[in-house]
């Protein structure tokens, strides 16, 4: 379906994903180190969300719900592809149903591309190699390298970003931008580090300078995608998301390395279903839709993507494929005032923690951990940081969320952690290879 002659044209979407950036990394979030006027200034013309969420703690899950419009455990892709494996620990956790994002599921990518939109894909895919890279998933521009290397290619890839935009200016486009930063290990331009080297520090905070490097240079490669908008008079035509998929990683997960940042005030990080392990930063700009300089404290999802970016491109939803999430265009456009919705997450891995579930509804949020069944119950209007288990104080409440976080995983088809027969106490915090890696 093309543009046709005498219609107002539909708008150009670019989708800027970040790799472990956290919720209190940006200083529209609150960080009072790292500089990124570039990012700051977009939040100033848009739409900034405070309670947005990554449908997974980890990365191809995430990326998954994004290109599907399904929580990670419908799709069967919930941990990283392929994922850890502790083949000592008390549960025997369940493999992704396949290592890949399944081709029968209609991408975002195709259904765009069905509307008339030209896409391109540039950067990290982490769903699927061989057969099931981006070129086979909707995608007519593909890059996932390029020739510098020497910071996440972050330079490289906005150097392809500019130049897809560049040759699709004249019809609709969606760019997805998947940045390798700000994962470890933590690579930024000598001159940046030494500049956070000599910076004067907060009080708290982990501050570590590479990892502030890393950020401003990413915010000043956003800034030159932003400056080619407008000088190919684009960013007025032009929805600009940035998101993350998922949230900050302290440290690596086996406790080795620098600690590089944190996601204070939220608790817990990367790899758990603590709110610093799922909450992140969104911004959207959508000039003469989106309020500028608004704000969304109202809880949204990565499965909500896909059907927002229907309704920003007039597509149609594809045929018998269940979309999980709700359009964001009303929240855009500060037409809905509350949405009692309840968000879901299904995390049956052990990384940072232990394999568990979670939902939010309202203020609530419950945490159910699969090897004791205990849950935790949290208000988070109250307590973001999850600090005060109510689980006893709201027995009721935690009840109740814990059966539609139950009833939910059976509508998915989740899969479930199993008793390990290989269990050994003295050996459970091993690592071990993968057995889709042997």
């Amino acid at each position: 379906m093309d543009q046709s002659p005498g219609k107002q044209r539909r708008p150009n979407i670019v989708f800027v994903l970040l790799d472990d950036m956290g919720w209190s990394d940006l200083p529209c979030y609150g960080n009072t180190f790292h500089e990124t006027p570039h990012i700051d200034h977009l939040a100033k013309q848009g739409m900034r969300f405070s309670d947005a969420y990554a449908a997974c703690p980890v990365c191809s899950p995430t990326r998954a719900s994004i290109m599907s419009g399904q929580y990670p455990a419908r799709v069967g892709v919930t941990d990283f592809i392929p994922g850890h494996w502790r083949p000592y620990e008390k549960l025997r956790v369940p493999t992704n149903r396949t290592q890949y994002l399944p081709l029968e599921i209609v991408t975002v990518a195709e259904a765009l591309q069905a509307a008339g939109y030209t896409t391109g894909h540039v950067g990290k895919w982490h769903l699927g190699g061989a057969d099931h890279e981006p070129q086979t998933q909707g995608f007519d521009f593909v890059r996932l390298g390029g020739q510098n290397r020497t910071d996440k290619q972050v330079t490289a890839f906005t150097d392809s970003a500019i130049e897809f935009i560049e040759t699709h200016r004249d019809r609709p486009f969606f760019l997805y931008l998947a940045h390798h930063t700000v994962h470890i290990p933590l690579e930024a331009p000598a001159d940046l580090v030494e500049k956070y080297e000599n910076k004067p520090k907060p009080a708290t905070g982990v501050n570590n300078p590479v990892y502030a490097a890393m950020i401003e240079h990413l915010d000043s490669n956003i800034g030159r995608i932003l400056t080619r908008l407008d000088e190919l008079d684009l960013a007025d035509k032009t929805v600009v998301i940035f998101f993350s998929d998922n949230g900050g990683l302290r440290q690596m997960y086996t406790g080795e390395g620098p600690i590089v940042t944190t996601n204070a005030p939220l608790r817990g990080e990367k790899g758990t279903l603590y709110e610093g392990g799922i909450r992140v930063p969104l911004i959207v700009r959508w000039p003469g839709v989106v309020r500028r300089g608004s704000l969304c404290s109202i809880p949204v999802t990565s499965v909500d993507f896909y059907p927002t970016l229907l309704e920003i491109a007039g597509a149609a939803r594809p045929a018998g494929q269940v979309l999980d999430g709700h359009s964001l265009i009303p929240l855009l456009r500060q037409k809905a005032l509350r949405d009692d919705r309840a968000l879901y997450w299904h995390y049956p891995h052990y990384h940072h923690s232990t394999p568990a579930g979670a939902i939010r509804q309202g203020d609530w949020k419950l945490i159910e951990f699969f090897e004791t069944g205990v849950t935790q119950l949290y208000n988070l209007r109250d307590d973001p940081g999850e600090q005060t288990d109510l689980s006893a104080v709201s027995p009721r409440k935690a009840l109740e969320l814990q059966i539609k976080l139950a009833q939910w995983r059976q509508s998915v088809g989740a899969a479930m952690p199993q008793a390990n027969p290989d269990f050994d106490p003295a050996r459970r915090h091993e690592w071990g290879t993968h057995p889709d890696r042997q």
